[in-house]
């Protein structure tokens, strides 16, 4: 075996058997960095750009380019360029970030985004703040593994199993920013070690390039001998899709499943990393040699599981939802393996491996991009989740098979008359009540059973899902819906009571409001609303209003309100109040203003101001003097951040009025945010009560249409919140000793989950 150019009288370097810890330490530390860099830059520039989609939708797009751009950057440099050259040209881009991109960072110069152009503007920011750094360490990846083809290692031929370092590494990342990095670092340490792991990345490819083989032959003969081997084995546009398409449903399955879990089974805040940590590992799992035995298990179990998803969905709301939970992930991990699999048996030669991850790379842009931006235009529900559960069955080899030996004007026909019922289900034209039960339940069952035992006949267990997953969307669409709408940020139901009483709005299984719409006779009612949910007269948030009332004489001046909801907290409004809603969601400002659907908002607050976008940049720009401020944007299971750090509840004090009063609305099934809170206004010079109402006396919320609300105060001094600082139902909430101050360059979202469990 020939020794590495350069290391002549080195004899334990010389061995090239050294390659292979080099470079899968290299690779991994790459992809750990790379993972890295997006959490921490997207937590630096919360505060300042807020969480409007513009941001979101600009990140993410930002991201995956620049990913895209690296790896066609490291092809070019395979393609065009004598690996020992490539590798200088390389290790020069990253002496130039190493000197002048780092450390990362976010700097106020900046300023908030123009009121034209914001899309412009924010892929600058991005791009001068950390473009060129996520630039050079995303194109690693392939570019090591094209090299580690050039060392003369026994298993360069074939160094596709080096993927599974560079995921394994991607996986770390992922864990250790939320449950280690992001609670013992501030943002500028962690960028500091960012820059340190760059900078050992530098020396780590510097030492990996040394086991590059040198070039023997002439540079026109090296020229020819590898445009010979590319003709030996030509890519046909054929394998490019084929990679594209294969990449493509397992990227948008990752954004569906997370959707669907998030939203529909477990709205825990972190519940997306374990969807993306077993798409990190299936990479792991497929990207190597063997595994042809768990293969065929796979083929034989994802039909299995395929039906007991179908089975599921429509009695959603009633199984466990540890259950489904574990049936989504165990499907989806199953699943992705298996499209994976399909993926590296398609794998080209080294010659091609550059090419190969970049239109990999090209199919998980598509594929996040169809899921996360498309998917809120097109559709009003989560349908891309059933669609795409099914879809991954064209992942199979002869499910494909099949549909290839088919006319195809006639497959895209019948997969056209398919979409069919699923969109008449997702606009609620198809639902529970359509068809006979019977009849449904008869065909229901056929499907799904036919679905179980047809992993050797693909066109009956495509078919049979197809006709199964309908049936299941049409029967989990329910007729008291009245209605479903959708936007970037969530998906926004609007159901009757069983009564046909009360009317409510609902995010995934998060209530966002309600409002009483006819009596016991049912007669519509035509009077002023009566405040609902949280909000009902003898709740802790009435109080809480009305003894900031009773502080400025039995009248507020002007009032803020952080989350518009549906508009029941309009009804507290009393005569010669000025009420200004903020609002993120502009489709939640329309059904709030769609007297067919609620008449609180305009019946209650008729002609009041409301502002579109993240609620701190937005009230931050207005001009002060509120007697009331309500920070109504808490109830989900996630809650922003950036609203409530030390900084943002310092902005929100600084907008008062003397003697003013701020209420928070903390109510969440998975966190204790007092404490949150309490320490936020400490530090910020202030005083914190709260209160958190029983659930016994609110009653069954069909028939009353109250729900129990926990509800914290903040204010300079006791006296700004009346005689809530005397009453027993109110606690003044002390911070515990060992609870770290939320800050905008420092938050721990693991703290409040531990405290509410009781650990």
């Amino acid at each position: 075996m020939t020794a590495p150019s350069g290391l002549s009288g080195r004899a334990g370097i010389r061995d090239t058997r050294l390659a292979l810890p080099v470079y899968t330490l290299t690779i991994f530390l790459s992809a750990f960095l790379l993972f890295g860099v997006q959490p921490m830059f997207t937590k630096m520039v919360m505060p300042t750009l807020g969480g409007t989609p513009a941001v979101w939708s600009v990140a993410m797009v930002f991201f995956q380019t620049v990913l895209l751009a690296g790896y066609a950057y490291a092809h070019g440099l395979t393609r065009w360029l004598d690996p020992r050259a490539a590798a200088l040209v390389h290790l020069a881009l990253m002496v130039v970030v190493l000197i002048a991109g780092l450390p990362i960072a976010f700097g106020d110069d900046w300023g908030t985004p123009p009121e034209h152009g914001q899309a412009l503007w924010l892929i600058g920011v991005f791009t001068v703040s950390v473009g060129l750094p996520f630039f050079a360490v995303s194109a690693n990846g392939p570019l090591l593994q094209a090299w580690f083809a050039r060392t003369g290692h026994p298993h360069a031929d074939d160094p596709y199993f080096l993927y599974g370092a560079s995921n394994i590494g991607s996986l770390l990342a992922l864990l250790s920013y939320p449950l280690v990095i992001e609670q013992t670092l501030p943002l500028a340490g962690q960028s500091s070690l960012w820059s340190a792991g760059f900078g050992a990345l530098l020396v780590s490819i510097a030492a990996a390039a040394l086991f590059l083989r040198p070039e023997t032959a002439p540079a026109a003969a090296q020229q020819a001998a590898a445009a010979s081997a590319e003709s030996a084995a030509p890519v046909s546009l054929k394998d490019r899709l084929g990679w594209i398409g294969l990449s493509l449903v397992p990227s948008a399955l990752l954004v569906a499943t997370t959707t669907h879990i998030t939203n529909e089974v477990a709205a825990v805040p972190l519940m997306w990393v374990a969807p993306l940590a077993l798409y990190l590992v299936t990479f792991s799992v497929a990207f190597r040699e063997g595994g042809e035995r768990l293969h065929r298990v796979l083929l034989r179990a994802q039909p299995v599981l395929l039906a007991a998803i179908i089975a599921s969905l429509p009695f959603i709301r009633s199984v466990p939802f540890y259950a489904l939970l574990a049936l989504n992930l165990v499907f989806f991990t199953v699943s992705v393996i298996l499209c994976h699999r399909e993926l590296y048996a398609r794998r080209p030669g080294v010659a091609h491996l550059t090419q190969f991850y970049f239109f990999m790379s090209l199919g998980g842009v598509i594929g996040g991009a169809l899921a996360s931006l498309a998917a809120p235009l097109l559709f009003e529900g989560l349908l891309e989740f059933p669609l795409l559960v099914v879809a991954v069955l064209l992942c199979r080899a002869d499910v494909r098979g099949w549909l290839g030996k088919a006319n195809p004007l006639w497959v895209a026909a019948g997969l056209a008359v398919a979409l069919v019922p699923f969109l008449l289900a997702d606009r609620g034209v198809l639902n529970q009540d359509s068809f006979p039960g019977q009849a449904v339940i008869t065909v229901f069952i056929v499907a799904v059973v036919l679905t179980i035992f047809s992993h050797a006949r693909p066109a009956r267990l495509l078919t049979a899902a197809i006709t199964a997953m309908a049936v299941a969307v049409m029967v989990a669409t329910p007729a008291q819906m009245a209605m479903r709408t959708r936007s970037f940020f969530a998906v926004h139901s609007i159901f009757q009571t069983p009564n046909g009483q009360g009317r409510f709005l609902q995010h995934g299984n998060v209530l966002h409001g309600a409002e009483r719409v006819a009596d016991a006779a049912g007669s519509p009612l035509t009077g002023r609303p009566e405040p609902a949910s949280y909000f009902h007269f003898g709740g802790a948030y009435h109080q809480a209003i009305e003894q900031a009332r009773q502080v400025r004489g039995g009248k507020l001046g002007k009032v803020a309100v952080v989350g518009l909801g549906m508009g029941s907290l309009a009804c507290h409004a009393q005569p010669g109040e000025t009420w200004n809603f903020f609002e993120i969601d502009p489709e939640v400002v329309r059904i709030a203003r769609d007297r067919q659907v609620f008449r609180s908002f305009s019946e209650c607050t008729p002609g009041a101001r409301t502002i579109v976008g993240d609620g701190r940049l937005t009230l931050a720009d207005e001009p002060g003097g509120y007697d009331l401020i309500m920070l109504d944007a808490f109830s989900s299971s996630s809650p922003p951040v950036h609203l409530m750090t030390k900084e943002a509840v310092a902005m929100y004090a600084s907008k008062l009025a003397p003697g003013g009063m701020l209420i928070f609305n903390i109510s969440n099934r998975n966190m204790k945010l007092s404490h949150v809170v309490a320490a936020s206004a400490r530090d910020a010079g202030l005083a914190t009560w709260h209160r958190n109402d029983d659930p016994k006396t609110t009653g069954d919320f069909m028939e009353t249409l109250k729900a129990p609300v926990e509800v914290a105060v903040v204010a300079r001094r006791p006296a700004d919140v009346g005689n809530i600082a005397e009453d027993p139902a109110w606690t003044k909430t002390r911070v515990p000793a060992d609870f770290r101050t939320w800050t905008d360059d420092f938050s721990n979202i693991l703290d409040p989950l531990r405290r509410k469990l009781g650990w």
